[in-house]
């Protein structure tokens, strides 16, 4: 029984805390094909047997009249359960025209207040006819894949530097002090996480801290990136993909929030929120763009000290 699933997401992180859903369909399907916005999305999953194919959707998604084209896409999968979380009605009627037999999706016309957590929970759980379907998973990655890279005793900090806008992002100098204050504590090698256009903060903190003990992974892939979190103890950073992919990896994930809802770190229980003194969490939203100062390297210390 062919199965397909479409997330209708842009950003790997928010195509990530879609993935314990992915896995409940596969559970009950087996092996399924999905579909997604997201380009990277097939480097992280690339080790996980419950996909058969992951497939980069490059057009025909953003407008009414890409509706037929969409169809005549879906249509070569042959699929006879299709799962859409989202509540679009292009999707839903590129479905129908596609003559995909059995098509769930989530409630059309409303997407005011859609909470992504939430709503996939529920859509999952109403669609599988389950319970209590859980909102976090393993993301899996081969052992042999990471064989070479250092395996001394020392404790290794992710710390995700970078992140998809500039209002996300605590800022480098601030990390530049976490990384010697942390220093003076222990002994620590640090990954600093952000994308090729931000190699030049990661520089910075290098050139100031040394690099006997840190690197930039702003030059790796994400199948790459995904090693190395793989075999680190602990991430903390801006909300981006690197949150997500180590909370799902078991490892504490400390994510400064300034601007991000809190749905994006609502589903794991690894996932720690550090948000300014005095601020109430359901009020940040993405235009709310606080101060990054307001998180002091002090606060940030404080809340990770019972895991380093």
């Amino acid at each position: 029984m062919k199965t397909g699933i479409f997330l209708s997401y842009k950003g790997l992180g928010a195509n990530l805390l879609h993935l314990s859903y992915c896995h409940e369909i596969a559970k009950k399907f087996g092996p399924i094909k999905l579909i997604t916005l997201n380009s990277k999305v097939a480097e992280v999953l690339s080790d996980d047997d419950n996909f058969n194919e992951i497939i980069y959707l490059e057009n025909y998604y953003k407008k009414l009249i890409h509706i037929n084209k969409l169809s005549q896409f879906l249509k070569k999968f042959d699929f006879e359960n299709f799962f859409i979380f989202y509540p679009s009605i292009r999707y839903f009627l590129s479905s129908k025209l596609a003559g995909i037999p059995n098509i769930y999706h989530y409630p059309l016309f409303k997407k005011k207040g859609l909470h992504l957590v939430n709503a996939a929970k529920e859509f999952t759980e109403k669609t599988l006819k389950i319970k209590n379907c859980p909102t976090e998973t393993k993301i899996f990655v081969k052992k042999n894949k990471f064989e070479n890279l250092k395996k001394d005793r020392i404790k290794r900090i992710v710390l995700g530097i970078g992140s998809s806008g500039p209002t996300t992002k605590w800022g480098y100098k601030n990390y530049i002090t976490l990384i010697k204050k942390l220093n003076d504590l222990d002994s620590f090698y640090f990954y600093l996480l952000c994308g090729s256009d931000e190699d030049m903060h990661a520089n910075e903190i290098i050139k100031e801290v040394g690099k006997n003990n840190c690197e930039s992974l702003s030059q790796k892939s994400i199948s790459e990136v995904k090693d190395y979190i793989a075999i680190s103890n602990i991430y903390i950073g801006n909300d981006s993909f690197g949150q997500h992919i180590a909370c799902q990896m078991g490892l504490p994930s400390f994510v400064i929030l300034l601007d991000t809802p809190r749905a994006y770190s609502d589903y794991s229980i690894n996932q720690k929120r550090i948000i300014p003194p005095n601020i109430n969490l359901d009020k940040i939203t993405h235009d709310t763009q606080l101060d990054p100062n307001s998180i002091t390297v002090e606060l940030v210390l404080k809340n990770i000290e019972n895991f380093i």
